[in-house]
């Protein structure tokens, strides 16, 4: 039989924000892959391991992910990183593959779930808490009152555009494009708070758009709401 390929969400970097689910699935299994070239310099590693000091003996398996815009290099990428995994699956072996947050948004793994999936191996989705989520929660914001709508998109995809719809705006993956996507919110008309490493050493809290430093990490998170 084939092993289970399981994607846990380790939440956005607090170790205590790991649920009870992720920390039993890590200590039940002996095959743990982690983004990255080196399973312990990985985040994710390290924000388990606080939680779960038996994961240090498990097999790691660094699985690259690398950020490249070029599909056609992402595809076989991610195909590599797919077989890598699969090899301890047709063992009938389970591989639980940690990430950030929760891998049902932005996760990388989603590539390799695709692949997984249509070759026949079972996938299970383990959730984590959200960054924005626990954003909104260091702000004591809520994120949605009454009838708002919620929007969570790549603010990479926004620049030139407007934030033109009613409701809050969760802006991920902007650290690159900070200055512009400041602008973005700026000329929208709209007030703005971030957080920057959430929950891991270094978090910055910034309760308007003035305080958000344009060389801000990786990291960041922006939550956008209307006057």
């Amino acid at each position: 039989m084939k092993g289970t390929a399981y994607c846990v969400g380790v939440g956005p970097g607090d170790p205590e924000l790991m649920t009870l689910k992720a920390v039993r699935l890590i200590k039940e299994n002996d095959v743990i892959a982690v983004p990255g070239r080196e399973a312990r310099d990985s985040v994710a590693y390290k924000i388990a391991a606080q939680s779960v000091p038996e994961l240090a003996d498990k097999e790691l398996v660094p699985v690259d992910m690398p950020m490249i815009k070029d599909r056609d290099r992402l595809k076989e990428e991610h195909r590599k990183a797919a077989e890598l995994l699969k090899k301890y699956l047709d063992q009938g072996k389970n591989v639980v593959y940690l990430t950030l947050g929760d891998p049902t948004v932005y996760c990388t793994f989603s590539y390799l779930q695709h692949i997984l999936e249509a070759e026949g191996y079972p996938v299970v989705l383990i959730s984590g808490v959200p960054s924005f989520c626990a954003a909104a929660a260091r702000l004591n914001l809520p994120l949605t009152e009454w009838d708002e709508t919620l929007r969570v998109v790549p603010a990479l995809h926004q620049i030139g555009g407007s934030l033109d719809v009613e409701g809050t705006y969760v802006l991920m993956k902007s650290a690159s494009h900070m200055k512009e996507v400041k602008e973005l919110i700026r000329s929208s008309g709209r007030e703005a708070a971030a957080v920057l490493n959430c929950g891991m050493e270094g978090e910055l809290v910034c309760r308007s758009l003035d305080e958000i430093p344009d060389d801000a990490g990786y990291y960041s998170l922006i939550i956008s709401k209307q006057p």
